[in-house]
């Protein structure tokens, strides 16, 4: 997978996603300045959402339309959206502050308008948000644009995950990534699940990675330790300025103690390798041999008392000890003396 210039498979870093979301509180300085300090907290990419309220719900006074058991209790949800939307006006101007920054940009459109407008902009990929992840429609046409599409398994189940794949493979489009999710705002840690990011990708031979709503880094970096290659966290400059997303988004030196916990977890990885580097080498000489352990005279038997696997590693092997006992030596040799075969008859 590709997104830009940023080329992600299992051996690449893994890319990682400063989600504005609503965290400009309705300012545009806000998102212009969110851009340059994900920028400087180390994120490789901004991603945007492209909706409208009319384009993501109904304005009803129905109680379906009241949400529930959330942060948001007892908001309308054309209220909120109407609230958290991002301005499609402020689009072009947001994707190019991520270019100038030399950032990636790319955006989860909601309908069909949204993902011709972001056409237009030449957004590099798409990302499916959790909600929107049994809307096939809207799936099947992200899909037939051609570009990388990332979607979020916040809500789904087998079944789910199954038809959103069927969708974009009817479409010729094989570039998919899966993110693991948990749709709670913020989500309980013990509800994370991070070994699933591996069985994610192991079963639908697929890039996976995370969408996170948990608050810190303890999640993100076990992320990477089950094979993440996308980690997705909300991020705003500073929760003080409220908005819907605020209190489960991440400031810029959280993000920044983020990313710097995820690529030294990624240095931690490393690779299956039984070589020692040159600095493991040098500390084999802490490792156990077989030393002289009092002066012996030529003739004398070796045994338990004067022969043992002690530190430093310099004598010979500890596998030669049993079948060195009882043998006589040469000549005198003093306590200390790294021990050799050449030593006895």
């Amino acid at each position: 997978m590709k997104i830009g210039n940023f080329t992600i498979d299992q051996n690449s870093p893994v890319f990682i996603i400063a989600e504005l979301s609503a965290n400009h509180n309705g300012s545009l300085d806000n998102a212009l300045a969110t851009i340059k300090s994900a920028k400087r907290a180390g994120a490789n990419c901004i991603k945007l959402q492209t909706y409208t309220a009319d384009t993501l719900t109904l304005d009803s006074n129905k109680e379906d339309f009241v949400i529930q058991g959330t942060i948001w209790e007892g908001k309308k949800y054309h209220e909120l959206y109407q609230e958290a939307y991002t301005p499609w006006q402020w689009h072009e101007a947001l994707f190019k502050a991520a270019q100038e920054e030399g950032l990636i940009c790319f955006s989860s459109p909601f309908d069909k308008t949204a993902v011709d407008f972001l056409e237009s902009l030449n957004a590099p990929a798409y990302k499916i948000a959790s909600f929107e992840i049994t809307d096939i429609p809207l799936i099947e046409y992200v899909a037939s644009k051609g570009k990388p599409v990332i979607l979020s398994t916040g809500i789904a189940q087998e079944a789910d995950i199954e038809l959103a794949l069927e969708a974009c493979h009817r479409m010729g489009n094989y570039d998919v990534a899966l993110l693991k999710c948990t749709s709670s705002y913020p989500a309980p840690i013990e509800e994370a699940n991070m070994c699933m990011v591996k069985d994610l990708a192991e079963r639908y031979q697929v890039i996976s990675g995370l969408s996170d709503h948990t608050m810190g880094s303890t999640v993100p970096i076990v992320a990477t330790v089950f094979g993440a290659k996308i980690i997705e966290k909300h991020f705003i400059i500073d929760r003080a300025i409220g908005g819907p997303d605020a209190s489960f988004s991440m400031n810029e030196q959280e993000f920044a103690d983020m990313v710097k916990a995820v690529r030294e977890a990624e240095k931690a990885i490393g690779k299956v390798d039984y070589t020692l580097t040159e600095k493991q080498a040098s500390g084999k000489q802490f490792s156990r041999s077989l030393y002289i352990a009092e002066d012996v005279k030529a003739g004398e038997i070796l045994t338990e008392k004067n022969l043992r696997s002690v530190r430093p590693g310099f004598g010979l092997h500890p596998k030669y000890y049993h079948e060195s006992l009882g043998r006589k030596v040469k000549f005198d040799v003093e306590k200390g003396t790294r021990f050799s075969l050449d030593l006895v008859d």
